[in-house]
């Protein structure tokens, strides 16, 4: 890590400054250096890290925090991700080095939503289900989805909804006994769960 004060190590030359597509989506960040040939470290968003390894153009915005290498976005293009232990290790182009490596540390990575690989029938990305309504068989509205959690087996969508002028949370199993129908067009999931679950 660096010292209090001193500079981030210099972004290497072949990292150039680039605009972030309109799609892009939050995918992870660089946690550190990994070995001594310019592979590095991410740490996903996503427990199904596929959107890193399906795009081989990640766009980086220096975290808030610490030092930064650089301002703005930039693009790198990746040479090889792949799944290591509980994370990713990856290698780009223009970094060949421990050094090189560390200069990236703590950036937040981006990809097109548009290079995610195709979801299969009954699948959806966790992205994709931010915002949409929740409705109940009785046509009542449960909330939006604000959040998704993974509990081990299964993941759980975050409701947001108002009660008595106060913001709250409802939980509902995003599993195929308790979702009826999920439509992305309209913005929209139908769940068997009643308001005082």
């Amino acid at each position: 890590m660096a010292a209090p004060g001193r500079p981030a190590a210099p972004l290497p030359a072949d990292i150039e400054p680039a605009e972030l597509p309109a799609d892009a989506i939050e995918v992870g960040r660089i946690l550190d250096a990994w070995g001594v040939k310019g592979w590095f470290k991410v740490l996903p968003h996503s427990a199904d890290p596929q959107a890193l390894f399906s795009s081989k153009r990640w766009y980086l915005q220096a975290s808030e925090k610490g030092p930064k290498a650089f301002a703005g976005t930039v693009l790198l293009r990746v040479r090889e991700a792949k799944e290591h232990s509980d994370s990713v290790v990856a290698r780009a182009d223009g970094v060949e080095d421990r050094s090189g490596a560390e200069a990236l540390r703590g950036c937040r990575i981006f990809v097109p939503r548009s290079s995610f690989p195709t979801a299969g029938d009954d699948e959806y990305y966790w992205v994709d289900l931010l915002g949409l309504e929740v409705f109940n068989r009785e046509g009542v509205k449960l909330g939006t989805v604000k959040d998704l959690m993974a509990t081990g087996p299964q993941t759980v969508l975050v409701l947001e909804y108002e009660e008595e002028g106060k913001a709250q949370e409802r939980l509902v199993p995003f599993v195929a006994a308790f979702v009826d129908r999920v439509d992305l067009k309209a913005r929209r999931i139908d769940v068997d769960w009643q308001a005082d679950y």
